[in-house]
This record gives C-alpha cells, structure tokens and sequence, in this order.
C-alpha cells in the first residue's frame, strides 16, 4: 500500500486516527458528530401505584439520570454499527450518521471516509465497543449529555480494496484495542455523538 493510502487510512482512526501518531491504519478507520437542538425529557417514567394491593408490589419511579445513561450507552454503540455500513461500501450507502452522530463526530465521520473511498479502500468486519462505563452525566443542563469511556477493539475491522477485497498493508506495531472517551448530547431527535476522542497511550 502506498504512503498516501497509508496515511489516508490512519487519518480516520485519529479522527479516529488522524488525531493520534500511534494509531495503525485499521484504527485509523475509526471515526468519531453539526448543529444544536433543543432536549426533550419522556414523559414515560414508570410510576409507583398510588393504591398498590397487598397481591401487586408497586414500580418505583425510573431515575432519570439512569436513564440518560442507558440511553448514552446505546446511543454509542448504534453510532458504530452505523460506522460499519458507513465505510463497508464504497460510497457508504445505507448508512446514515446523522442519526447517532452530530457535531465533530459528524463532520469527522463524514470527511474521513469520504477520503478513505476516494483512495478506493473500504473496510470490513466488525468493530467492538467493550466495556463501556458513563464517567458522568449532566441531565440538568440545557443540553444533557453524557460522558463514556470505553475500549474499542478494531481487530476484526479489515482495511481492503475496494475491487480486489486484498487486505492494505497494515504496520506491525498498530494497536487495535486501545481506549476512547466520548460525549453523547440528547438533542430533539434524541442522543448523538459529538465527540469521539482515542487516547493516546492507553491500550485496553
């Protein structure tokens, strides 16, 4: 593989790998969502019977910071199914970021694979979002948002041509389980990604 088509294919994992030297190309293939919109809480928060029976225990009210994190969580590891279809074909066909991803990761997301398809490259497999963890949450704020840490495994995400489907030429050194911090907003029309940030030095 080319240097030119190496570095493409690193760009993307620093976004998800233009941003950090130490991610291979197949991390490279990782991408981290623009625009602001007002939240909107559900209205169907389970609720303690006023009147239980002796024979029917009563519910308790969902913690709505529970559930902020529940959702932030799922919200993450759609926008990385959706990834998948993003870089599987050549023009990204099926996929539609704008549903998890916003802001950053957005435009990342968009640019980088833009740039990994002109070079003729797609990538397949799967990729895994392991042990994920809310390192906080804000539902208090004008625009809720959730902050993840997870660990994100690429080992099965295959960087190929796109025509002849041969593997890229990958450096032995890549790292391809390695750390990720995220931050997950509740818009209008529901979570999205807006950050996507590998870290440096923190293999998982």
């Amino acid at each position: 593989m080319e240097v030119r088509t190496a570095q493409a294919v690193f760009r993307l994992g620093a976004r998800v790998a233009s941003r950090l030297a130490f991610l291979t190309l197949a991390a490279a293939m990782l991408a981290a969502g623009t625009g602001c919109s007002s939240s909107e809480k559900s209205d169907k928060d389970a609720k303690a019977s006023l009147t239980p029976s002796p024979s029917a225990s009563s519910s308790a009210p969902v913690d709505p910071a529970e559930a902020a994190k529940t959702a932030a969580v799922g919200t993450y590891k759609a926008y990385w199914q959706e990834m998948e279809k993003l870089y599987a074909t050549p023009t990204g066909a099926g996929a539609d970021m704008s549903k998890y991803a916003a802001s950053a990761a957005l435009k990342n997301a968009q640019a980088d694979s833009k740039q990994i398809h002109d070079k003729g490259l797609i990538a397949t497999g799967q990729v895994r979002v392991d042990s994920t963890s809310v390192t906080s949450v804000d539902i208090n704020r004008q625009v809720p948002n959730a902050r993840l840490s997870s660990c994100l495994d690429v080992s099965h995400w295959q960087v190929v041509d796109a025509t002849t489907k041969q593997p890229a030429a990958l450096p032995s050194t890549r790292l391809t389980r390695y750390v990720i911090v995220s931050t997950v907003e509740r818009w209008s029309g529901g979570w999205r990604v807006i950050k996507d940030e590998p870290q440096a030095g923190r293999p998982c």
